[in-house]
């Protein structure tokens, strides 16, 4: 790389593509009459060199992807007869050098995906002659110039994702004529779309996704949506994750024909889906999924015929899934999951042999699955989960070899799981939980080589699990409960690491003792003779047994009732251990003051150690109360069988007429209630959204996953209870309620706690899981704002939901202060998040109770805030 010093006139040096290494030499500056240097596309180590700034001449630069490190040499703000200069996908750090805004005849400037922050230097903005601004990926914040469309006349391509920019954008971008592609994705932007879009006649991608924009009047339609109509060469349109709560215009039918993606994923979008889109005949993706829309499907929907992507997902969309999507045949995704659909899926859909993916869970398809679309050869995922498929699975199950995950739980299904599911070789994942599937587990799944989740739970299986299954050396995930089989399970390959949890409430499974089920006879020698043990030692004992028992019977009448046998709740499943009342004692010191960890409502808590080691938490019930009795009842029947993470685990039970305990899993690190308001303890941002996506997680499961809903009726601080690594787990069951069958509400008389009940809940004593909504989302609230409902602060109108909804235009006057402070190197991220947070809270706890989002919802949400959060602050 010393050519300089050989050829001191080189005008051109064009070495990328070269897998060159190595630090890029100072002797560049002796090539005083270089033009162009591109080097891109290299494995340079080291910063750029300083020295290149002397090239007094050099008008373009190409250093993209060449594994740069260090800063942007200031020096190069001497280049002023630079046009073209392109430092991105490199690793440059640092802020960008205000001498950049020297180079007055630069055209083109990317510093895209590098470690860039700071503020971009508003000379930046100043160069008139720019076309294209490539700043996306990186980790520079502040605003836009109020004037940027007056002083970037000539601006061709505004690219700026992927950052921390925040503030609101600018009206005067609706100036830059000249205009292609503007994208401000994945930012903290606020405030209105400016409804002058349209006036960006030459514009061909429009990118706001992932910001806090919003609406100019939120009930109405999206004005700027329908400015766009003017702007006959858009191709890409993307607004999605943005709190835009308007309607989608009939007008969007009228955009440019040259339109192919739409994507207005959770915008909390009302109204119905225009049929209009039908005219956007060159579409070739559009999501609408994780809105509020209602009404159909639009029919003409079957005139897309180039859209490959159809995901409107996590809507109230009803009616039937018209047969004119048939005619869609590159589609490739289809996601219509989470709707209210009805009716069958159509027997045409086996016509659609491009689809790779279909999702059409958790809506309230009947009638069976149509055998041609077990005729799509190249799909991927099948969900059909959560409807009300029936009838036999098809035979023709076996077509589908290309399938990695096949999900077809919680339906109707009946009869025999076919064995031609063993023929799907390439298949990762397989549910086929909670259905009526009767018969023996096919004993050639053992040839599903690629296998690592199978999960048969919830049917009426009998026979043995097949011994094939050990060959499975990917299998990562087995849960065959709730069934009724027997045998013995096996014990080899992946078996080596399943626990009892996969194999619970059979008909008579044994195996090892880790497995929890009885041990297996294996000597039938051994089994005679100790059944000839069994019979004839009895019977030679029998007299003298007979007398011992008279006396000890009359012995044991004229001792006080008191001492009342003492027995484990068998309402409780069998693989509890039985722990006796003694026991109890010794672990908790006979129940003693220094080991109390709680107290609630029907009793107290202790931290016990159990004679083989196990810390455990013992929750006695104090019989001397009204409801004790009853709430010990429920805790048994609502835990006995829930297994979830999220979700306190209880280890067994002991009960007698006079004391009840429930013996559960200690959580070393207390409540939630005590992080939040002792001064000793703290939760910063990001523990705290963990945490809140845990409880989340198992109103989830206890909501949608578990056999019928339960409602917790009591969510708190209190009783969210914290692991050893900080993992949330929901607790104190005393007053769930179980919805069975068809119901999705009870009444009841038993009131939860004073300022997280749902108003339906304290006035009418109607109990569904939307009340559970409501008191998560003043949890949410109080988590983040470590205000209790029941402050004094709050004082007749004034409530913590009222407080924090009208505080929404000024956060700050309501985080914890230790949380945010703009001091913080992270203030735009963070309040924006908090905000993203409150406005969640706010939807679980509208009014009226239909209207609340679910929890599924809930998950999701958090979960891509968790991720945004991570993206952003990972280096």
């Amino acid at each position: 790389m010393d050519i300089c010093k050989h050829l001191p006139n080189l005008q051109w040096l064009l070495l990328s593509l070269n897998q060159l290494s190595g630090q890029l030499p100072t002797t560049l500056s002796l090539c005083g009459e270089l033009l162009t240097l591109t080097l891109a596309y290299n494995n340079f180590t080291g910063s750029i060199p300083r020295e290149i700034g002397n090239l007094s001449k050099l008008e373009q630069i190409y250093f993209r992807r060449s594994s740069f490190t260090g800063t942007i040499p200031p020096s190069f703000g001497n280049l002023t007869a630079l046009q073209h200069l392109d430092l991105g996908e490199n690793n440059i750090q640092g802020n960008i050098p205000k001498e950049l805004g020297n180079l007055v005849n630069l055209q083109f400037l990317s510093l895209n995906v590098n470690n860039l922050t700071g503020i971009v230097p508003e000379a930046i903005f100043n160069i008139s002659k720019l076309q294209v601004l490539s700043l996306a990926g990186n980790h520079l914040s502040g605003s836009l110039p109020s004037s940027i469309g007056s002083w970037l006349p000539n601006l061709e391509q505004l690219l700026i994702g992927g950052n921390e920019f925040s503030g609101i954008i600018p009206m005067s971008i609706s100036n830059m004529s000249n205009l292609i592609s503007l994208d401000i994705s994945d930012n903290f932007f606020i405030g209105n779309v400016p409804k002058d879009l349209g006036n960006l006649r030459q514009l061909q991608l429009l990118g706001l996704s992932h910001n806090q924009l919003t609406n100019e009047h939120s009930a109405s339609e999206l004005a700027f949506l329908t400015s766009l109509t003017n702007c006959i060469f858009l191709r890409t349109l993307s607004i999605s994750d943005n709190p835009l709560k308007g309607m989608i215009p009939n007008s969007l039918g009228n955009l440019s024909i040259s339109l192919e993606i739409i994507y207005a994923s959770d915008c909390q979008l009302r109204g119905t889906i225009p049929t209009g889109i039908s005219n956007l005949t060159n579409l070739i993706g559009l999501r609408l999924d994780d809105n509020d829309l209602t009404g159909l499907i639009p029919t003409p929907f079957g005139r897309l015929q180039k859209l490959q992507m159809l995901s409107i997902s996590q809507n109230r969309i009803h009616g039937s899934i018209p047969s004119g999507l048939c005619h869609l045949t590159n589609l490739a995704f289809l996601d219509l999951s989470s709707n209210k659909l009805s009716g069958t899926i159509p027997s045409c859909s086996g016509n659609l042999t491009g689809l790779r993916n279909v999702y059409l869970h958790s809506n309230g398809l009947a009638s069976e699955i149509p055998s041609s679309l077990c005729n799509l050869r190249g799909l991927l995922v099948l969900n059909l989960s959560s409807n009300f498929l029936n009838s036999q699975l098809p035979l023709q199950v076996g077509n589908m070899k290309s399938l990695v995950a096949l999900d077809l739980s919680k339906n109707q299904f009946s009869g025999n799981i076919p064995s031609t599911i063993s023929l799907l070789q390439n298949l990762l994942q397989l549910y086929l939980s909670h259905n009526k599937l009767q018969g023996h587990i096919p004993p050639n799944f053992g040839d599903l080589v690629s296998l690592e989740s199978l999960d048969l739970s919830g049917n009426n299986l009998s026979g043995t699990i097949p011994k094939s299954l050990e060959h499975l050396k990917y299998l990562e995930y087995l849960n065959v409960s709730f069934n009724k089989l027997q045998g013995e399970i096996p014990n080899g390959g992946p078996f080596a690491n399943f626990t009892a949890e996969s194999f619970i409430s059979n008909l008579a499974l044994c195996g090892a003792p880790r497995f929890q089920v009885m041990a297996c006879e294996k000597d039938s020698r051994k089994n005679t003779k100790s059944l000839l043990l069994k019979c004839i030692v009895p019977l030679s004992v029998s007299l003298s047994t007979i007398i011992l028992v008279v006396l000890f019977v009359q012995w044991k009448r004229r001792q006080t009732k008191s001492e009342t046998p003492i027995q484990v709740d068998l309402s409780l499943p069998r693989m509890h251990r039985m722990i006796p009342h003694q026991e109890l004692l010794y672990a908790t010191n006979y129940f003693g003051e220094d080991n109390l960890i709680g107290k609630g409502s029907l009793g107290m808590v202790y931290k016990g150690v159990l004679s083989d080691g196990l810390i455990v938490a013992v929750k006695v019930f104090n019989l001397e109360l009204q409801g004790a009795f009853k709430s010990f009842e429920v805790e048994c029947e609502v835990m006995r069988n829930i297994r979830h993470r999220n979700l306190a685990k209880i280890i067994s039970s002991c009960s007698n007429l006079d004391f009840k305990a429930l013996v559960l899993e200690y959580m070393p690190n207390g409540s939630l209630e005590k992080w939040l308001y002792s001064h000793n303890y703290y939760l910063d941002f990001v523990q705290r959204l963990k945490i809140m996506i845990d409880v989340a997680s198992g109103l989830e499961y206890l909501h949608h996953y578990y056999s019928n809903p339960v409602v917790h009726c009591d969510l708190k601080p209190s009783n969210v209870l914290l692991d050893d690594d900080m993992v949330a787990h929901i607790s104190d069951f005393g007053i769930a309620k179980l919805l069975m069958g068809s119901e999705f509400m009870k009444r009841t008389k038993t009131l939860g706690t004073v300022g997280y009940m749902a108003p339906e809940y304290g006035s009418e004593g109607i109990v569904s899981t939307k009340g559970d909504i409501y008191s998560y989302g003043i949890l949410l609230m109080e988590t983040f704002v470590r205000k209790k409902p029941t402050d004094e602060m709050f004082v007749e109108e004034l409530t913590l939901k009222s407080w924090v909804e009208s505080s929404t235009n000024n956060i700050m006057e309501v985080i914890d202060a230790n949380l945010l402070t703009e001091e913080d190197e992270s203030f735009a991220l963070k309040r924006a998040c908090f905000s993203s947070i409150m406005t969640l809270a706010l939807d679980c706890t509208v009014e009226p109770p239909e209207k609340r989002i679910n929890t599924k919802d809930v998950v999701v949400r958090l979960k891509k805030l968790l991720n945004q959060i991570d993206v952003l602050r990972t280096p």
